[in-house]
């Protein structure tokens, strides 16, 4: 039987939200969130969308896996450079990135732009990966057309019997962004609809937070 979406409600009640009780870095309080989020079991608690913007002024988006929040308080995140995603962040480094916590009902949004982080990052984050996802990066040229899903099974194979007893090295294709965050707001579900929203504006070397109508 066809679900009436209209109909769909959930009433949020969890927590609360008050700029009075946190703290003048909103990264502090991103960490704080992640940190409950894993406590609490969240599938995937490092998830994201990530949008970007292509060449033709239109919205991408797509979720991939946030993998550090680095000592600057920036979102670090690998993929292939000749991507989707890695020529539009290229072309235009404004970005933004949504972390959803559906059993915590918040959210977290962060704009900002990016920045390649450096080879040796990128080397030292693709030494740790298993070493079948590291293969896989060099296999796949990611987002671009291929004839079928054997011919990428038989280039794997091909190249999981090159590296047999060596080390896989990380292709120069293959590498991190990192997203220096401009903006941040935290979304906290409410009764009624009633939602918390704060913003934190990074604004003259310092955080400004100023509440937001749900």
């Amino acid at each position: 039987m066809k679900k009436d979406l209209r109909a769909l409600r959930e009433e949020y009640q969890l927590y609360f939200l008050d700029e009075s009780q946190v703290p003048p870095s909103p990264i502090t309080l991103f960490n704080k969130w992640l940190d409950e989020a894993i406590r609490n079991q969240v599938p995937e608690p490092n998830a994201m969308t990530l949008a970007t913007v292509t060449p033709g002024n239109k919205p991408a988006a797509r979720v991939l896996l946030l993998k550090e929040v680095d000592s600057d308080g920036c979102f670090v995140f690998y993929t292939n450079y000749n991507s989707q995603k890695g020529v539009e962040l290229n072309n235009n480094p404004n970005a933004a990135l949504v972390f959803l916590w559906l059993e915590m009902q918040r959210q977290v949004r962060v704009g900002g732009r990016t920045e390649k982080v450096s080879d040796a990052t990128s080397d030292d984050y693709f030494a740790i990966r298993p070493r079948k996802s590291q293969i896989s990066a060099v296999v796949s040229p990611q987002s671009q057309e291929v004839s079928s899903r054997a011919r990428l099974e038989e280039a794997f194979s091909a190249i999981e019997n090159q590296y047999a007893g060596k080390t896989v090295e990380r292709p120069v294709h293959w590498g991190g962004f990192r997203l220096h965050p401009e903006t941040l707001e935290f979304w906290q579900g409410r009764e009624n609809r009633l939602h918390d929203r704060l913003l934190y504006t990074h604004q003259n070397g310092q955080w400004k937070i100023t509440r937001l109508a749900p």
